[in-house]
């Protein structure tokens, strides 16, 4: 069991940094970690003691370089099935959303108008949502479609939705610090694969000059969507989240039935 346990820390562990920069660097740690015996074996000091104290140093290094995986891995270890609140419970109200989010990307997408929609999911956006406008408006793509008219206060910014209600618009959003996307991308779908990054948020990305639409989540972008694809894909994640979490609560009220049957 203990062993298990272990096994499955390190494999989730590296499922968070893969293909990213921390990759890289644990690649480099390891190498160092090798190398220091070997070193210490052929009795070469010098060389031994630099690797010994960059192996040191490095841990300070990792916690400063890399914070922004750190602290996506510890959201990720955050979301748990008991602090869903973000995600529509009910269906057909979940599906009526989404359908208003297509219509309104797909119209926004016939006019090449650029456009940035976040639906928040587990992780609280309250930080970005504050540095917007806040509206609490429900749904509906002509409300969507109006924000983003250009030359309007609202139009450049994120506009942020939490379950079926708009709660805010002009949003900044963080940009991505990868530098080997695709240079034809700007800043709106940079700024939408920055806040996947920390978020387990769906971003819609308008481009402005092609009216593309795009889909950014966990750190990755896909492009080139239709409305009936976009909106297979947004009902299929949001489901499964929601299939996950009624699992996991019935799994602890099997828990609970199970130790009250203990206990009498």
């Amino acid at each position: 069991m203990d062993i298990l346990v272990v096994s499955y820390i390190l494999y989730k562990g590296y499922m968070l940094i893969k293909e990213t920069r921390a990759e890289q660097l644990l690649k480099g740690i390891i190498l160092i970690i090798f190398l220091i015996p070997i070193s210490n074996f052929f009795n070469l000091t010098m060389l031994n003691w630099i690797l010994t104290k960059t192996l040191t140093i490095g841990v300070l290094s990792i916690v400063i370089i890399f914070q922004p995986e750190i602290r996506r891995a510890l959201e990720h270890l955050g979301r748990t099935a008991f602090n869903d609140k973000h995600i529509l419970e009910d269906e057909e109200v979940m599906e009526k959303v989404i359908t208003e989010i297509v219509n309104s990307a797909g119209n926004l997408s016939e006019s090449k108008t650029g456009a940035l929609i976040v639906i928040e999911q587990v992780t609280g956006l309250g930080d970005i949502i504050n540095t917007g406008t806040k509206l609490d408006a429900l749904v509906s793509s002509a409300l969507l479609e109006n924000i983003f008219v250009v030359n309007t206060p609202l139009h450049d910014g994120a506009t942020i939705i939490r379950n079926n209600r708009i709660v805010s618009a002009g949003c900044f959003l963080p940009l991505t610090s990868n530098n080997d996307l695709n240079k034809k991308l700007g800043t709106r779908h940079r700024a939408a694969i920055g806040i996947s990054e920390n978020s387990d948020a769906l971003i819609i990305v308008i481009s402005e000059e092609t009216g593309t639409i795009s889909l950014a989540m966990n750190g990755k972008i896909t492009r080139n969507y239709t409305k009936d694809r976009l909106k297979k894909v947004l009902i299929n994640i949001i489901k499964n989240r929601f299939k996950k979490k009624s699992t996991w609560r019935e799994k602890v009220i099997g828990w609970k039935e199970k130790i009250k049957g203990t206990k009498s």
